[in-house]
Order: structure tokens, then sequence, then C-alpha cells
């Protein structure tokens, strides 16, 4: 399991890199779960960022503007990263969601073939208005996406599992295997939910606020220390799970 962090500059970036991550996701929390961070910010983090170590970004808590966020798209695909991730917040039916994601892909693969493309859905979709996020595994599939991804749309401390069973999150990773899709987790999750996600079958758990100072992906700043804290958390789960313990 891939262990993502959060990062909304250059110099938490270095700590996500001295820390031990597998992906720096390059955001803007000032701007929403899935803020969008300014196109030099990103290229500047690929830059001092090994190239072992994946970077994506998020393109915002997007809009129903397929236009608009295909030319964001194509932005973030010039910056080098390996990833392009778009939050579904203003699509409210699969329909809605699927065209979006259709031109999202289409802009990042015409730009890199090699840059994975991440449709992601909230779990708290119900308070928010936008497409049941459980649909994102037949949305990414059908728009030619590489990811589906649950993430929380409102961070005021309630995580994922506050709005999804363990159930419903396990069929969620299920169906993006058989659409042949990796899966993503996040939604202000804690170290402590690092064994959760794990058997969930995840294949990339995104975290910010755990690896924040105090917890708090607003005011905190990220360290190595708490980085490198969660990366041998999830070390020893795998290590655990290679002998059946």
């Amino acid at each position: 399991m891939k262990l993502l962090i959060s990062a909304k500059d250059e110099k938490e970036a270095a700590e996500v890199i001295a820390g031990g991550a597998d992906i720096i996701d390059v955001k803007n929390p000032k701007e929403g779960a899935l803020g969008a961070n300014f196109p030099w910010v990103i290229k500047r983090i690929r830059e001092i960022t090994p190239k072992n170590i994946e970077v994506s970004c998020a393109l915002g808590d997007v809009p129903n503007l397929p236009g608009a966020v295909s030319l964001a798209a194509l932005g973030a695909a010039t910056t080098g990263v390996d990833y392009v991730k778009a939050g579904l917040y203003g699509v409210k039916t699969k329909e809605e969601a699927v065209y979006l994601m259709q031109n999202v892909t289409k802009a990042v693969k015409d730009c890199s073939s090699s840059i994975k493309v991440v449709a992601t859905g909230y779990a708290d979709a119900e308070r928010i208005g936008s497409v049941d996020p459980l649909l994102i595994p037949d949305i990414a599939r059908e728009s030619e996406a590489d990811v589906a991804m649950i993430d929380t749309g409102v961070k005021d401390g309630k995580n994922l599992f506050a709005f999804l069973t363990s159930d419903q999150l396990r069929n969620f990773v299920h169906a993006a295997h058989g659409c042949g899709l990796k899966a993503a987790l996040a939604g202000s999750l804690r170290k402590e939910d690092l064994p959760a996600v794990y058997a969930l079958g995840a294949d990339v758990v995104g975290l910010r606020g755990a690896a924040c100072t105090n917890g708090d992906r607003f005011n905190g700043r990220i360290t190595r220390e708490t980085v490198r804290a969660l990366v041998e958390t999830v070390k020893r789960i795998e290590k655990r799970a290679e002998i059946g313990l």
C-alpha cells in the first residue's frame, strides 16, 4: 500500500521526501479538500523530488464545467506530475461525472499518456450535494481514468469511516480492482486508521492532517518525523500481513 502525503509548499514537500513517503500530493488546503495549488509550486516540487517518489496534484473541488476543468487538467499535465486528480464536487449524476472525467482524461493523456488520472468522489457526498462516491469506479472506468479515489469534502474532524461502512469501502475497492483500476482512500484519516485501510485492500492511502504538527491540516506543518512514523506503521502492517499475523 502506497502512502500519499499532501504537501502545500516546497518546504513541506522536502519533509515528505525526508520522511520516505511514496507519493507527494501537491494541494492547497485553503481552496478546499482537493484545493489546487499554483503550477510553479507543483513544478518546483517535482524538480526537487527524487524520481523514485511519485508526485500528484489536485485540480480542485471542481465545478461541473468540463471545458474549464479539462483546460486546467492540460495545465497540470505540463508540470511533470505522475498523477492528475479531479475532485468531483460540482457534479450530481453519474452521466455528468463521466462526461467531465472523459474530457479530463483526454486532456491529460493527449499531453502525456504516462500520467495517471484520478477520479475522486466524496464520502460525505450527501451533505455537499455531489455524486454518489460508490459510483466512482464505474465513472473512472467509463472515462478511461486510472485510479478511483474517495476523500471527504468537508474537513471538520469527521473522517472517512463516519460516512461509509467498512463493507461499503471494501466493495468500492473490489469494484475498482474489477474495473482494472487502482483504489485510493483518504479523508481525515489518522495513523490509527491505517490497519483498517490496509485490510480493505486499498492500493493508496492519502493523509495530510496525520502528518502535520498537532494533527492540524490547516495550521500545522508536515514534519519528517510524523511522515516517518506513518511510513514505519505501513511497513509494520505489511510485514505482519506477509507472515500471516
